[in-house]
């Protein structure tokens, strides 16, 4: 798994009063694939400049074979960040694919454990808001819905289907 690691400065907009940090300028995010499965799906992730933002991009090639199909990036989230949240906001720009976010939170225990909503890209950045009562579980003994005080991970992938993928991320926040 490598690891990307982005800039070490704080970024914080205001959400509704409170603030709420930019998860793609904050921590360290690693990219993976189905490769370690026996999946063939192949793909990066850098970060790039925008202007005077730093953005997140995931490109590659997704391939179903060989049970495999998806590529992605994720980071540990710090505990209780979600907290009193209602969803996960990013601005996003992309290939017209579709794309997913994918969160875990204490109750996964095994890599395909999480739950996700899946999102439409655009050549155009667009912000797009997704409420946690729009994601689904990946496993039937997984609580209905996500615990905002114990989430662990938050990732964007690419999935499913056999596809290329190119997205990049600007902004992931709590919202």
């Amino acid at each position: 798994i490598k690891a990307l690691v982005a800039s070490t400065f704080v970024v914080a907009s205001t959400c509704g009063g409170a603030m709420a940090e930019n998860l793609i300028k904050m921590g360290q995010w690693s990219y993976f694939a189905d490769t370690v499965m026996g999946g063939i799906s192949d793909g990066s992730a850098e970060f790039q400049s925008n202007g005077s933002d730093q953005t997140i991009r995931l490109t590659g090639k997704v391939v179903t074979a060989n049970n495999g199909g998806i590529i992605g990036v994720r980071s540990s989230i710090s505990k209780e960040v979600a907290k009193g949240k209602t969803g996960v906001k990013l601005k996003v720009k992309g290939n017209g694919e579709q794309y997913y976010l994918h969160i875990t939170d204490s109750s996964a225990r095994l890599p395909w454990h999480f739950y996700q909503q899946g999102f439409e890209s655009t050549s155009t950045w667009e912000e797009i808001k997704l409420p946690f009562e729009s994601f689904m579980k990946s496993w039937s003994f997984l609580p209905t819905s996500i615990n905002r005080s114990t989430i662990k991970t938050i990732g964007i992938v690419a999935y499913g289907k056999d596809h290329t993928a190119d997205i990049s991320v600007m902004s992931l926040e709590f919202y």
